[in-house]
């Protein structure tokens, strides 16, 4: 399991799927999360952290 502490930022939202990337690493792929792992009232742009199995927003 990864217990890396991540800053995600939500590059887009389709349906009840967000993508993720990490901007500071350009060259991995997005990542795809269901929006019920994600916290309420995310959007487009939003920064997400990754942390112990869980999304906080920024």
């Amino acid at each position: 399991m990864d217990f890396t502490t991540r800053i995600y930022t939500v590059k887009s939202i389709s349906g009840d799927y967000a993508y993720l990337v990490i901007p500071e690493e350009p060259e991995l792929e997005e990542k795809c999360v269901a929006r019920a792992l994600l916290p309420e009232g995310i959007s487009e742009g939003c920064q997400v952290k990754y942390e112990m199995l869980q999304y906080s927003l920024i």
